[in-house]
């Protein structure tokens, strides 16, 4: 096939580039800098002013968004919050230009999203079939994210929403922050640490957006985690064992809402999540286990 991948130079835009030309995909990535060809990868300028990036792609198979601020970086100032929610409006708004420009249409696009979605809570279950809505800065987000990229669907193109979890890798995301302190030998548990982490191995997460391209019977909602979400005591002890190291330093929560401000719910909060559509139209996790996924990211640190 042949894929546009907005946001594809981000932690989850590289590792997914990486899977789609390993499965022999011609790829274009939309990027802020010079229209380029580097290897197999065609690199078209946009989201500046007079691009014109459809004159460039003329066609394609698919559509990836993946663009965006990230939301692990530097402190949710009301500043950061409002570049967060603009640059997903304005990259998908942009993505939505270009697809109605195409002479021939893409006959998917598939769009990041977010657990956060979902309300916080230590006893909900959530699926895809869940409807209640988180009304705080991050569901309003995605929710809003996710009512802008389903309109192409009017041009009879199939959507899906990838809700991704706390994607675990060791070049970007949380996980380097969640690891950190056991490394200094001061981890422990954060919170009351019975709140859901609903993570995913990033491999997992670029396995997952190929096998959505390539099943026309997956769309709409497609939560993107593991089998196996954990509380965070739990996680937290699994880190140590993984790395050898202790886990008994406790970090309050009010600690947390210092360093972190209000971005220290991602880590004080959050939800159960289940990957039930993934499952259900067979696919297979590489790293289903939280120990299987801590282990192969840093096996070579043990």
């Amino acid at each position: 096939m042949k894929i546009v991948i907005a946001g594809g130079s981000g932690f989850v835009g590289q590792k997914l580039t990486d899977t789609l030309l390993n499965e022999g995909h011609e790829i274009i990535i939309l990027s802020r800098k010079d229209s380029k060809i580097d290897g197999n990868i065609k690199y078209v300028k946009w989201l500046q002013e007079d691009t014109y990036p459809e004159n460039e792609i003329i066609s394609a198979d698919a559509f990836v968004n993946l663009a965006g601020v990230s939301i692990n970086e530097g402190r949710w100032t009301a500043e950061h919050r409002k570049q967060i929610y603009a640059s997903r409006m304005e990259a998908t708004d942009e993505l939505l230009r270009i697809i109605s420009a195409l002479q021939t249409k893409p006959a998917v696009l598939v769009n990041a999203s977010a657990i956060g979605i979902y309300p916080t809570s230590e006893d909900n279950v959530y699926t895809e079939e869940s409807l209640d809505y988180a009304d705080d800065f991050l569901g309003q987000t995605v929710t809003d994210w996710e009512k802008k990229a389903v309109s192409v669907e009017s041009e009879g193109i199939r959507v899906a929403f990838m809700r991704f979890g706390v994607i675990l890798g060791i070049d970007g995301g949380a996980l380097p922050l969640m690891v950190l302190p056991y490394k200094l030998f001061a981890g422990g548990p954060v919170g009351t640490g019975n709140q859901w982490v609903s993570w995913v191995h990033i491999e997992d997460v670029a396995h997952a957006i190929a096998f959505t391209l390539s099943n026309p019977q997956v769309y709409g909602p497609v939560n993107v985690t593991s089998p196996f979400p954990k509380r965070m005591k739990y996680f937290g002890k699994t880190i140590g064992s993984v790395l050898h190291r202790p886990h008994w330093i406790p970090v309050p929560s009010f600690i947390m809402k210092i360093v972190l401000g209000k971005k220290s719910s991602l880590v004080l909060e959050g939800q159960h999540v289940l990957p039930e559509k993934l499952l259900n139209n067979g696919f297979k996790f590489h790293f289903p286990t939280l120990e299987s996924a801590l282990n192969d990211l840093y096996k070579k640190d043990v």
